[in-house]
């Protein structure tokens, strides 16, 4: 695999997790670049480790990784996105104002990562049948999606401020979409 097609490889594997940061962004109260910064690296981190799961996984797996990980992307990233929604819909039901967090639990960054990086397993046992450099391969995906998930953050700051309350909703339903697509293309529903 050419290093074009590794970086080609890289951010189309890292948009999930770029839009899913932009949600979370739009969330927090003016997230600056540390908070930014540590939720791409839990993104990149984790996207770095799934491919190198699925390579190990090898031969063997790659039935079964495949026929789930869709399902499994979809009902986390479900989850999570209704979550964030009902989140919303409390706080545009208060009276009172209430001030977005300034950041995110681990855990939460950590799962929706999950989520959106199980793509990323089902490539890693695809390259397990190629000649690649499995560990430049997937530090490449890692610090690309470290990259689009740090953006992802700063831009949806920016966003977040103008939807207001609703961020959080709209973060949400992207949250919920991303896992929507997952499933549509893993079970070729519109092919």
């Amino acid at each position: 695999m050419t290093f074009i097609a590794t970086l080609i490889l890289a951010f189309g594997m890292s948009m999930d997790a770029f839009a899913a940061a932009l949600s979370k962004g739009a969330a927090l109260h003016r997230p600056g670049f540390k908070e930014a910064l540590r939720t791409g690296l839990i993104f990149g981190a984790i996207e770095a480790l799934t491919p190198l799961i699925g390579w190990a996984a090898g031969l063997a797996a790659s039935r079964y990784v495949m026929a789930w990980d869709h399902w499994v992307a979809f009902f986390l990233l479900a989850f999570l996105g209704g979550r964030m929604m009902m989140e919303g819909f409390r706080q545009t039901a208060t009276a009172e104002p209430c001030e977005a967090p300034q950041r995110h639990g681990f855990m939460v960054l950590a799962t929706t990562a999950v989520a959106t990086s199980l793509d990323a397993l089902a490539v890693g046992v695809g390259l397990a049948f190629l000649q690649v450099n499995i560990i430049a391969t997937a530090l490449t995906i890692g610090m690309a999606t470290t990259i689009m998930a740090t953006t992802g953050v700063l831009v949806g700051g920016l966003v977040g401020p103008v939807l207001g309350k609703w961020a959080e909703v709209l973060g949400g339903l992207v949250l919920i979409s991303i896992g929507c697509t997952i499933l549509i293309q893993h079970l070729n529903l519109f092919s």
